[in-house]
């Protein structure tokens, strides 16, 4: 007997049967696919979100390994844990989001790109960071310049942990060429144009400027 599962109306099935499930994409159905730098219209957001471009440098730079646990702080629209999730079944992520509302959005996201198991914890970092789970990596995309936030960070990291931060203000900026001096790791310029109408031309036109920190804690 042959049925589809949205219509599974089927009766006395005796217990113990194999069942063969064929899944079939409908015409709107989201397909994602498997490379990292999902295109931004995949998620919810207001505008505060890692672009596709930028995501798929910053996956690179946490460089996802089977089973371990992100910490994604100032998340967003969870865009990035999202795709660390997605990267392989066994990855963990804890977003952690001030805003009540994007703090809701995540989750959401995180249900329609098939990674419910998405922790997010609303709150403020560093303070939110107490007693969470030790992170494996961590990436920093808002509240990064806030007191104590990236010195929380580099504090909780296991050794051999990587720790990626981006800056788009001139004040986060100056923290992470700090800690590079400091610290050492790697200093990233990422610069993006886009194609985009002028009058009846096109014409380059650029996105602000990333400076991204990247290090491995010793």
């Amino acid at each position: 007997r042959t049925i589809r599962a949205d219509a599974f109306d089927l009766e006395n099935i005796n217990p113990l049967n194999v069942l063969a499930v064929e899944v079939e994409s409908g015409p709107d159905a989201r397909v994602l696919p498997l490379t990292s730098g999902l295109a931004d219209h995949l998620f919810d957001h207001d505008g505060q979100i890692t672009k596709r471009e930028v995501r798929a440098i910053t996956l690179s730079a946490l460089a996802p390994r089977r089973g371990e646990l992100l910490w994604d702080i100032g998340a967003g629209s969870g865009s990035i844990g999202i795709e660390w999730m997605l990267a392989h079944p066994s990855m963990r992520t804890i977003a952690i989001e001030a805003d009540p509302i994007r703090a809701a959005r995540i989750g959401r996201n995180a249900a329609v790109c098939g990674v419910p198991g998405l922790v997010v914890v609303e709150g403020s970092a560093p303070r939110a960071l107490a007693r969470l789970d030790t992170p494996d990596a961590i990436f920093i995309g808002g509240g990064g310049s806030d007191a104590g936030v990236l010195n929380a960070a580099i504090k909780a990291l296991r050794p051999g942990g990587r720790l990626v931060a981006n800056a788009v203000t001139l004040e986060m900026e100056a923290l992470l060429l700090a800690q590079h001096t400091k610290l050492g790791g790697d200093l990233t310029r990422i610069a993006i144009s886009r194609a985009s109408p002028v009058g009846a031309m096109q014409a380059w036109r650029p996105a602000m400027p990333v400076t991204q920190w990247s290090w491995v804690k010793p």
